[in-house]
């Protein structure tokens, strides 16, 4: 299970100790660290459907997340979002896995697919140049990402157009 697996578990039990079901938690990263690890933003949503105070439904959700080992602090923000900021001893934890783990606790796709990668394709009739390699290394990266994590890559490089140059040969003979 990954964090934000971890993090969305812990606010899902939440919602259910403040008496929200049948409702997205929706949480996603914070825009402004400043303003912690993550923010709930399916309070006001729930608060709608029970035509509830979104900021006093988003306050009983704070509290029954308090006293947790994975969130330090649960802050009600604006007309119902919810900071979140992660327990160090937590990250800490969960980097100390990762790195022992063979795989950086990356988990292989439960269902890979075949994906075909399209490198820098020169046309070798041509001049080279830096924006032919670049292309190439960030394909070949983006190739060794998806074979990580599980998928059949396919590398494809097409060597160019010839046409022409054959053109002018044929003409030239």
């Amino acid at each position: 299970m990954n964090l934000h697996q971890t993090v969305e578990r812990e606010a899902a039990a939440a919602f259910a100790a403040a008496g929200i079901t049948d409702n997205p938690v929706v949480l996603q990263p914070t825009k402004n660290p400043e303003h912690g690890d993550f923010q709930i933003n399916g309070v006001m949503g729930a608060a709608k459907k029970a035509k509830q105070n979104p900021r006093e439904l988003a306050q009983k959700v704070a509290e029954a997340l308090a006293d947790n080992t994975v969130i330090e602090s649960a802050e009600v923000a604006g007309p119902g979002f919810i900071n979140l900021r992660l327990r160090p001893e937590f990250l800490a934890q969960n980097i100390h896995a990762a790195l022992n783990d063979a795989r950086f606790g990356v988990a292989k796709n439960d269902k890979p697919q075949t994906v075909v990668i399209d490198y820098s394709s020169p046309n070798l009739a041509k001049e080279m140049h830096v924006g032919h390699l670049r292309s190439s290394i960030i394909g070949d990266s983006i190739s060794r990402v998806l074979e990580f994590m599980g998928n059949t890559v396919i590398r494809q490089n097409h060597v160019g157009d010839w046409g022409t140059q054959f053109g002018m040969l044929v003409a030239y003979l």
